[in-house]
């Protein structure tokens, strides 16, 4: 059973000593977590159990139905089914020592979040090794293959001695290089101290119509978090050394307890006198123990030909400095395009429409138009009827990251029919009717 009011952790403890977060709670909500179930209620009542008397376990059903959330004080509570420790390592109830020491090596590396940054790596990760504990002890293991995990907290015994699961790694891993080659990564205290990747900055860069179709290298000056070079990123006063915190031990965690009808609760909360580190160093003044200093710099910015609204470009290391010497972080630099008054954009296509008169819709002619080009001569055909799309080849947009690659411009042809005529016009385009009556009687032969 976890609680976790105000972003503190509460693991309770069922007649046994509940096992230490290895690292502090980040949530800003709260949960409630019930001990896991996978026994029936005869089971969970008789004395081998041991698990919580009868009296207590109505209590327990009379909280709330199991598998449903019930809210307290901002909390949840879940109750979920117990797992079981030989499909989380992944092999058989015959597996050997051998053949389940392997398997946690295994899946420990996967899963390390040191290594997979995936949502529910580090549960997983602490999953594995309360597995490996229980299955590389042969008492434990006697005692699970009987009764469950129900039995071994019965028989005090505990699901997980260690304090955390990152010490556990570590006394496997001591002696063959960390992480086997992987840059020896160990966990528990020290990687509350590791180094970490900055953050990811973000900038908007606006840019006119046809600096986003033919490219541009621009400037612009961007705010960050750079290493501070008083302290060399450390965060520490130069010509001090850090110490281990009195409050938590070096732990970064402090732990109260509380003994409550349903059993122990134990409060994990994040040592306030160190906040997390496990150690105690007198800040840097420059900037205050962070470690970091918030700069501006200008950089040289090399947009492609072809980018439109909404594309982003990645400048890697131009973000935030880590931490601790953590590699920077990247900055994404967002395009938005202002809209040119004439030309229209449609994808690697340029839009545009031709006003011609009736009289040169009928004869043909040449109109000047307009591209990203700059003023070219179009061709229009005697007989252009209204609606017709011309199009002037590789006119238009070039195709991103492929700049030998463009698009065409599209020209839609609109012929304007005047709603007023002079006297001499109208008489010309009477004649021109009765001509073209006259002629239609002759074609047909009467």
């Amino acid at each position: 059973m976890a609680i976790v009011p105000g972003g503190s952790t509460w693991v309770a403890r069922w007649g046994v000593q509940p096992q230490l977060m290895s690292r502090a709670s980040s949530t800003s909500k709260s949960f409630v977590h019930l001990p896991q179930f996978s026994i029936n209620t005869r089971e969970l009542a008789s004395p081998c159990s041991a698990f919580c008397s009868q009296g207590s376990l109505h209590a327990l059903y009379n909280m709330h139905s199991f598998g449903k959330s019930h809210h307290r004080r901002g909390g949840r509570l879940i109750v979920r089914a117990e797992s079981d420790f030989y499909s989380v390592l992944g092999v058989s109830k015959n597996a050997s020592k051998a053949e389940i020491k392997s398997a946690y090596r295994k899946l420990a590396r996967s899963y390390h979040p040191d290594v997979n940054k995936e949502p529910g790596a580090e549960q997983k990760f602490k999953d594995i090794s309360n597995a490996y504990e229980v299955l590389s002890d042969d008492e434990k293991r006697s005692i699970y293959d009987r009764y469950g995990e129900a039995g071994l907290k019965g028989a005090g015994v505990g699901t997980g001695d260690f304090s955390n699961p990152f010490d556990l790694f570590e006394s496997l891993f001591d002696g063959l290089g960390g992480m086997g080659g992987m840059g020896g990564m160990g966990g528990g205290r020290n990687s509350r101290n590791r180094a970490t990747q900055g953050e990811d900055q973000g900038y908007n860069l606006v840019l006119n119509f046809k600096e986003a179709i033919f490219g541009i290298e621009k400037e612009i000056e961007v705010t960050r978090l750079e290493s501070c070079t008083t302290c060399n990123g450390s965060g520490a006063k130069p010509g001090t050394t850090p110490s281990k915190c009195n409050t938590c031990g070096g732990q970064g965690q402090v732990i109260s307890s509380a003994r409550t009808p349903l059993g122990v609760f134990q409060q994990v909360m994040t040592c306030s006198s160190c906040n997390g580190s496990g150690e105690i160093s007198t800040p840097c003044n420059t900037c205050n123990g962070d470690g970091r200093v918030r700069k501006s710099k200008r950089i040289s910015l090399k947009v492609p030909a072809g980018v439109d609204s909404g594309s982003r470009l990645r400048v890697r290391s131009e973000g935030n400095a880590g931490r601790k010497g953590g590699p920077a972080g990247d900055l994404f630099v967002m395009i938005d395009v202002l809209p040119d008054p004439v030309l229209k954009r449609d994808d690697t296509n340029i839009l545009y429409t031709c006003k011609i008169t009736y009289i040169d819709a009928i004869l043909g002619t040449t109109k000047k138009v307009p591209t990203v080009d700059g003023m070219v001569d179009l061709k229009i055909p005697a007989g252009t009827q209204p609606g017709t799309t011309l199009v002037m080849a590789k006119k238009g947009v070039p195709v991103l990251n492929k700049s030998n690659m463009r698009g065409d411009q599209l020209v839609r042809v609109q012929v304007e029919i005047p709603k007023r005529l002079s006297g001499e016009e109208r008489k010309l385009i009477e004649e021109l009717s009765n001509l073209k009556k006259g002629k239609v009687p002759n074609s047909s032969g009467i």
